[in-house]
């Protein structure tokens, strides 16, 4: 057994060129121990980032970093990369356990490049580095790392596809561990099972194809190997792919064993993988639980309905479970989420009703085909998006509260923020029935909140406000998980003796112009949103009321790309809270 490293004394990697193999193998155990001791109970991706382990030792060993660059795709494997750079009391100290954030972060270190959450970008970028080193006429190394799951992005092909004409050191690591978050959706795959199958000599071979020299390394947990065949590409003056076949969740065996589940994890017990804080059982369910069983009903009555997801079916709330009980009416098209919106562009077309599921942060990237494919072609989808809120994931990579500005200026698309559970349910059975609209359903934040008394309608084509109280002078139009918190404000109101109009506006993408027309001779109209301001649901209401002489006040979120921010800092920060809501009124009059 080799002695312990202290590993408080590893402060960049100079510190690990340093050591013997034996000593880097003991490096590897005690990362990765460390990581299962931090990730069991502060949670964060575990399968990830034990994977990895050794070959982001063997990458700082071999290349000169920061010097040589390395560019990690989506980067959530890079708690092992923070360790070795200069950030190992964030997972050896719990009192430091937050220092760092969960992705690459240049502010953090010059060891990080970018601020990277999503996939199947590293690859371009690392392609521009290596571009600009050519014009200045450098001459270091510059690595892309990249999984397998993060080769179904299309932007992972056309950054292959320009990487292969550079003529110059361009190293692509492809980490090849079977999986996406959770398995894998494409044909590309059968061509890296042909090749892990062969050690690395079938044909065709898509790398090959695309100009690359090509290198495998059939043991990539193994140091000595991927020590080896790093070394064997540094300085190369030629584009090459090394192949690297890895263990996701390796040195755990419950990672192991539940790959998907693991992929990322709240506090758990390293030896059960039980959840180490249970919630209420009695509590209330989450709209993916809500969407899953929905769309399981519909696509057991209709064979037409489809469900589809971009790589990320556990955010829809289908399970390997579901997955296997809804059959060929579950597509997952990998993490792609311009092919998962033209998917159902074509179903739609074909006479299906595709409905599809979205993170937030995610859909972002599919913008031109939600404008060109969905909208401009007049395609009856329908898009349901999930985590879009102030109270959803707080890494500056993956905020939620983007999409009303993007996608409800969008024309022919209709964009609905339902309040509650059973509004979410009447608009979602509306979109999924109806043949004429694009429309989008944003889930009103996570938990589901119940409103038995909340108006449905059989027809939600047409902006038709819901006057759920009426007032005089004030008027409080709640937007989607707004709703919530404006009738609070409106009780606090009425306790003042100010008795508030209070609205629900149902859709955030066209306004009901006769209801505001109503509004013309109040004191103020108060706005509020689960989004930014800039390009939101209020600035409409403001514009159109613009020549009225009541005051319009737009309540919501900053353009600003916020970092692990506090939920209730930042509510009293935007005066989102009922309190704040009601005394922003009562300064009005």
């Amino acid at each position: 057994m080799e002695n312990n490293i202290d590993l408080s004394e590893i402060k960049s990697p100079a510190d690990i060129r340093k050591m013997s193999l034996p000593e880097l193998k003991q490096l590897a155990a005690e990362l990765r121990g460390t990581l299962i001791e931090k990730l069991s109970v502060h949670g964060g991706h575990v399968g990830p980032n034990l994977g990895m382990v050794e070959a982001v030792i063997a990458l700082h060993y071999v290349f000169d970093t920061p010097e040589d660059k390395i560019v990690f795709d989506v980067s959530h494997q890079t708690y092992p990369h923070k360790m070795i750079t200069g950030r190992m009391q964030a997972f050896t100290d719990p009192a430091h356990y937050d220092d760092v954030t969960g992705y690459t972060n240049p502010d953090e270190s010059p060891y990080d490049l970018y601020s990277l959450g999503h996939t199947s970008s590293a690859v371009a970028l690392a392609a521009g580095l290596a571009k600009a080193r050519d014009l200045k006429g450098d001459k270091e190394n510059v690595v892309a790392v990249i999984g397998d799951g993060s080769l179904s992005g299309g932007v992972a092909f056309e950054g292959l596809d320009y990487g292969a004409t550079l003529g110059s050191n361009f190293i692509v690591v492809v980490n090849d561990n079977q999986m996406s978050i959770a398995e894998n959706h494409g044909g590309i795959y059968a061509d890296l099972r042909l090749l892990r199958n062969t050690n690395g000599e079938g044909e065709p071979n898509l790398f090959r194809s695309m100009g690359y020299a090509y290198r495998y390394v059939k043991y990539g947990n193994d140091l000595k190997s991927l020590i080896e065949m790093f070394q064997s590409v540094k300085g190369i003056n030629y584009p090459v792919v090394v192949h690297i076949n890895t263990e996701k969740g390796m040195g755990l065996k419950v990672a192991e064993e539940d790959k998907e589940d693991f992929h990322f994890s709240g506090p758990f017990d390293p030896k059960t993988g039980a959840p180490r804080y249970e919630g209420p059982k009695d509590g209330p369910e989450d709209y993916s639980e809500v969407f899953a069983r929905k769309m399981l009903a519909k696509m057991k009555e209709d064979g037409r309905v489809v469900t589809i997801t971009a790589g990320t079916p556990g955010v829809l709330g289908f399970d390997k479970a579901r997955r296997l009980e809804a059959g060929k009416q579950f597509v997952d098209v990998g993490i792609a989420e311009q092919s998962a919106v033209d998917v159902a562009s074509g179903l739609a077309k074909g006479g299906m009703r595709p409905v599809v599921g979205f993170v937030s942060s995610f859909l972002q990237r599919a913008f031109d085909q939600f404008s060109q494919d969905i909208a401009l072609n007049k395609q009856a989808a329908t898009f349901v998006v999930f985590y879009g809120s102030m109270f959803g994931m707080n890494d500056e990579t993956h905020l939620g509260f983007f999409d009303i500005a993007l996608l409800s200026n969008i024309p022919n698309l209709l964009y609905l923020a339902p309040t509650c559970k059973e509004e979410f349910e009447a608009m979602l059975d509306w979109s999924v029935k109806q043949d004429k609209l694009a429309v989008v359903v944003r889930t009103p934040g996570s938990s589901a909140v119940s409103n038995k008394e909340i108006q449905i309608l059989d027809d939600y084509s047409k902006a038709e406000y819901d006057i759920v109280r009426r007032g005089e002078k004030v008027a409080l139009i709640g937007a989607g998980s707004m709703f919530t918190y404006m009738s609070l404000a409106a009780d606090m109101l009425a306790e003042q003796g100010v008795n508030a109009t209070l609205i629900n506006p149902r859709e955030l993408s066209t306004l009901d112009t006769a209801t505001l027309d109503s509004l013309k001779d109040y004191s103020v109209v108060i706005t509020a949103e689960d989004g930014i301001i800039d390009g939101g649901y209020g600035q409409k209401v403001a514009s159109y009321l613009g020549e009225a002489p009541v005051k319009v006040v737009n309540l919501g979120l900053p353009k600003k790309f916020l970092n692990r921010y506090d939920y209730s800092a930042l509510q009293k920060e935007c005066g989102l809270t009922p309190e704040q809501i009601a005394q922003t009124a009562l300064a009005a009059l």
